[in-house]
């Protein structure tokens, strides 16, 4: 897909995370049911799926900010007795933490506390368009400034891995379009981002793989092209012309 960068190599890269039978219930609902996928080293793996997918859900379980009901997340060579959250750095969408601390504070935080990436504040600042708002509190900032500078803390984290839920929410088409190329700049470097993300035209433009979640379970997962033959396949359905076509074959 050259909208996204390199056809993807990742499905002969060794699995960074493994994800099987995860499963997770509030009550009568089913959160998730069975959920598996693997993350590959250095790429960035899509999460698609609509609100209430339970796209959240799965990443909080994964990254273990809450207990799955069953299921296991498996790390692969070199990491297999690491602590997840020295694997695993979790974003969430829609926070505000120390809203009346600065922006500058927050990154100097994010950089003393986990030992972060000094030589990538610069260009995380600028591809970012952070500069305007490092003096500005945090709870002052509108939702799409805090999305940008909350990107910029996550990605200055050490941690291999990345997951970031809904990277694109409250940006404009413009912004949107910045982040998808800081984020690709970001793997490129050798990050492996997984990403949450409910407008599939966004998910085209940044992701070399995707898992497709619907109502809890994952209806493909793969390349663009793999999930696309997935769907041709199935009876009584045509090729597929784009991606949301692919997306609604599938789930």
């Amino acid at each position: 897909m050259d909208e996204i960068g390199n056809p993807l190599d990742s499905h002969i890269r060794p699995p960074i995370v493994t994800v099987s039978g995860l499963s997770k219930r509030y009550g009568s609902v089913i959160a998730l049911d069975d959920v598996a996928f693997s993350i590959h080293r250095g790429e960035i793996l899509g999460l698609i799926g609509p609100n209430g997918a339970g796209k959240t859900t799965l990443f909080e379980c994964v990254a273990g900010v809450q207990p799955a009901d069953r299921g296991t997340v498996v790390f692969g060579t070199g990491y297999e007795t690491a602590r997840r959250g020295d694997v695993l750095f979790y974003l969430p969408d829609g926070i505000a933490p120390w809203p009346d601390q600065s922006v500058e504070w927050a990154l100097k935080f994010f950089l003393d506390f986990f030992g972060g990436r000094r030589d990538l504040v610069d260009d995380m600042i600028n591809r970012l368009d952070i500069a305007p708002l490092r003096r500005k509190r945090i709870g002052a900032l509108s939702q799409g400034q805090r999305k940008r500078a909350l990107l910029a803390m996550g990605l200055l984290t050490p941690q291999p891995v990345l997951l970031i839920d809904e990277p694109f929410e409250g940006l404009d088409l413009r912004q949107s379009r910045e982040a998808a190329k800081t984020l690709r700049w970001h793997a490129s470097l050798g990050r492996t981002l997984f990403l949450s993300i409910h407008q599939i035209m966004d998910a085209g433009h940044v992701c070399d793989r995707f898992v497709l979640l619907s109502g809890g379970r994952v209806g493909g997962e793969g390349t663009a092209d793999e999930l696309a033959s997935l769907a041709g396949s199935r009876p009584g359905v045509t090729a597929p012309a784009d991606f949301e076509e692919i997306f609604l074959a599938l789930t």
